[in-house]
C-alpha cells in the first residue's frame, strides 16, 4: 500500500511542474506590451522645455523698439504677450 501513495505524490508533482511553465509564459508577454506602449508614448509626445524669461524679455524689447520706431500704438504688456507667443511658436 505505501507504494501507491508515493506514485500519487509523484503524479501530483509532475502535474505541478507542467503547469508552472505556462504561468511564466503569460508573465513574459505582459511586460513586452508595456514596453511597446511606453516607446509609442515617448515618440508621440516629445516634451520641449519652456522658453526662458530672458528670451521672452529680449523679444519683448525688440517688439517695443519696432513698435516705437514705426509709431504704432501699444503698451509694454502687449509687447510682452506678443513676445511670449512668438517665442513659444518658434
Amino acid at each position: 500500500m505505501p507504494a501507491k501513495k508515493s506514485t500519487k505524490k509523484v503524479a501530483a508533482k509532475k502535474s505541478a511542474v507542467k503547469s508552472a511553465p505556462a504561468k511564466k509564459a503569460v508573465a513574459k508577454k505582459a511586460p513586452a506590451k508595456k514596453a511597446v506602449a511606453k516607446k509609442a508614448a515617448a515618440k508621440a509626445a516629445p516634451k520641449k522645455a519652456p522658453p526662458s524669461l530672458d528670451a521672452i524679455a529680449k523679444a519683448a524689447y525688440l517688439n517695443y523698439r519696432r513698435r516705437t520706431e514705426q509709431g504704432l500704438p501699444g503698451d509694454n504688456d502687449g509687447d510682452w504677450l506678443e513676445a511670449e507667443r512668438s517665442v513659444m511658436n518658434g
